[in-house]
């Protein structure tokens, strides 16, 4: 998968307008993805803000006061407007913004748009109140609104040319976005608890006596609240270390992104692992300093270099 390079003619005035839209959308909403896509080049911000206002759709519809039946079919609609966009029936004066960002990225880049399509079956499948037994059952749901979005993502950011092991490209962007999306759900298991949404899988649960669930500060009473989110904890670990193996296959400022955004994920596990109760309290997060620093760690390359080490180590 070779990076495409978008033409060198100016942008017209709707489509201009159209990112800027997306861009402002993305910057006031987006808490960490906004962190990582500052560092990629011009045409691959725009794509990538277009992508995010998109989801934010579809997550807003989700997420909402709206009845079901009206989320339902604001989701359609949705659908429907993804299908204009994959069919190229979007012109520049559509009055929509976020369909016309979309639609001239997908025209400058390779992205797989099929990947939306998965997303607002994630979401639908909340509406639906869907609920996981299994850790294999959660990871289709992790896999519609998160992995999509990793495949998404390296539509735009391509890979590099001669990029040993480039065909997993997509399996590791996918991974990477499972881990990125259990970090999510552990960080948000109160709030979720309370919006009446469990997430976790119901068999890890029943294993540490948390099958009462999380509607209050502190943990199931008789429970190993700690064993379970260091279990979950070290599920993460490995979905990042499998994951990070994409950094090597993309170019410098692309790998910049994914290490920024994965990096402060990263971190939050940590700070979940060191106090497991905090996610029970509060919404954990990182202090902008601290996220500024992972986003320079990240252009600095040292991720994708430690893991290029790692990956000759296991060859050796």
């Amino acid at each position: 998968m070779i990076r495409s390079v978008e033409a060198s003619h100016a942008l017209s005035a709707p489509v201009l307008a159209a990112y800027r839209y997306c861009e402002t959308v993305t910057g006031q909403q987006a808490r960490n993805f906004a962190y990582g896509i500052r560092l990629l080049p011009t045409p691959e911000r725009r794509a990538m803000s277009a992508l995010y206002a998109f989801s934010r759709r579809v997550d807003d519809i989700g997420d909402g006061e709206l009845p079901g039946d009206v989320k339902v079919e604001r989701l359609e609609d949705t659908r429907t407007l993804l299908g204009r966009v994959q069919a190229g029936a979007v012109e520049e004066d559509d009055t929509d913004p976020v369909a016309v960002a979309l639609s001239h990225a997908a025209g400058v880049f390779p992205i797989p748009l099929g990947g939306l399509d998965e997303l607002i079956d994630g979401v639908q499948m909340d509406l639906r109140g869907a609920t996981y037994e299994t850790w294999d059952d959660l990871k289709v749901y992790c896999r519609c609104v998160a992995g999509a979005i990793g495949r998404l993502s390296l539509g735009v950011f391509g890979t590099e040319p001669g990029a040993r092991g480039a065909e997993r490209a997509p399996e590791y962007a996918d991974t990477l976005g499972l881990a990125l999306q259990l970090t999510n759900i552990l960080r948000d298991v109160r709030e979720d608890a309370e919006g009446g949404r469990t997430y976790l899988p119901a068999d890890d649960l029943a294993k540490f006596g948390c099958s009462a669930g999380f509607a209050g500060p502190t943990p199931p009473e008789g429970s190993d609240f700690a064993g379970l989110v260091h279990f979950e904890v070290r599920r993460a670990r490995a979905l990042f270390a499998e994951g990070y193996r994409l950094l090597p296959m993309l170019d410098r400022r692309s790998g910049a992104c994914v290490a920024a955004m994965a990096g402060i994920y990263r971190r939050l596990l940590d700070r979940i692992e060191r106090d497991p109760e905090a996610v029970l309290r509060g919404r954990v997060s990182l202090p902008g300093r601290e996220k500024a620093y992972v986003a320079v760690r990240g252009l600095s390359g040292f991720d994708s270099r430690h893991v290029s080490r790692q990956a000759l180590r296991r060859r050796a």
